[in-house]
C-alpha cells in the first residue's frame, strides 16, 4: 500500500526557484567567453613579457579582432527567447527600490531592496553594454584604416586602449563578486537558486511567477 499523502506537502514552497532560462545561460557563457578572450589577447598584444612568451602576434591579432566583432552576436541571437527579453526589460528599468539599494550601499546598510536584479547588476549590465559598443566602434576604426582620417584613428586607439583597461577592472570585479556568491553562480550554471537565498538577496522579486517556474522546468 502507498503511504498516506501529506496534506501539507503541496502547500510547502519548493526548495529552489527558477532564475535563468537555458537561452539566458547560453548567451551569458558565449558572451563571457568572447569577452575574456578579447581581454586575454589584448594583454598578449600590449604586455611585452607576455607577448614574447606567446609569440605569433598576427594570430593573436586575428583572434582578438574576430572575437570583438562577434561579441554582440550571442545577445542578438538570444533575443528569440522570451525569458531573455523579459530580463532585459527588467535590467533596463531603474526603480525607486534601486535608488534605495544604492543609498543602502553608501551607508553600508544590509537593508537593500531588490527585485530579480539589484541596482548594482543593472548598472553593470548598462555599463558593459555601452563599453562593448564603444570598443566595437573604435576597433573598427583601427581595423579598417580607410574609414576615417589619421586623427580619428589616433583618438580611437587611445579610447580603445584605456577603455579596455577599464573593462578589465570592471569584469574582474564582476568575477570577484561571483566567486563570493556560490548560489548566484549556481543560478547561472543550472538556472535554479535556493528560495531562501532569493528571498534574502532579492526580497522584491516575485518568486511565485508562473512563467519563471515554467522556464526553470524547461531548462532542466
Amino acid at each position: 500500500m502507498h503511504p498516506p499523502a501529506d496534506p501539507g506537502r503541496a502547500a510547502r514552497p519548493a526548495a529552489r526557484v527558477a532564475r535563468f532560462a537555458r537561452a539566458e545561460r547560453l548567451v551569458h557563457r558565449a558572451t563571457a567567453g568572447l569577452l575574456l578572450t578579447c581581454l586575454a589577447t589584448a594583454l598578449m598584444l600590449y604586455y611585452p613579457p607576455l607577448s614574447e612568451l606567446v609569440g605569433r602576434r598576427r594570430l593573436v591579432v586575428v583572434v582578438h579582432e574576430w572575437c570583438g566583432l562577434l561579441l554582440p552576436v550571442p545577445l542578438l541571437l538570444g533575443l528569440v527567447s522570451r525569458a531573455l527579453r523579459a530580463d532585459l526589460a527588467r535590467l533596463n528599468r531603474f526603480t525607486a527600490a534601486d535608488r534605495r539599494w544604492l543609498r543602502a550601499v553608501r551607508r553600508r546598510s544590509h537593508d537593500r531592496p531588490a527585485g530579480k536584479f539589484n541596482a548594482g547588476q543593472k548598472l553593470y549590465a548598462a555599463w558593459i553594454a555601452g563599453a562593448v559598443l564603444v570598443m566595437l566602434g573604435t576597433g573598427l576604426l583601427m581595423w579598417f584604416t580607410h574609414l576615417a582620417p589619421l586623427v580619428w584613428r589616433t583618438g580611437a586607439t587611445f579610447v580603445h586602449d584605456w577603455l579596455a583597461v577599464a573593462v578589465g577592472v570592471v569584469v574582474g570585479g564582476h568575477v570577484w563578486m561571483a566567486v563570493r556568491d556560490p548560489e548566484a553562480r549556481r543560478g547561472m550554471r543550472t538556472g535554479l537558486v535556493d528560495r531562501r537565498w532569493a528571498a534574502r538577496e532579492h526580497p522584491e522579486w516575485d518568486l511565485g511567477d508562473e512563467r519563471a517556474a515554467q522556464d526553470g522546468r524547461d531548462s532542466r
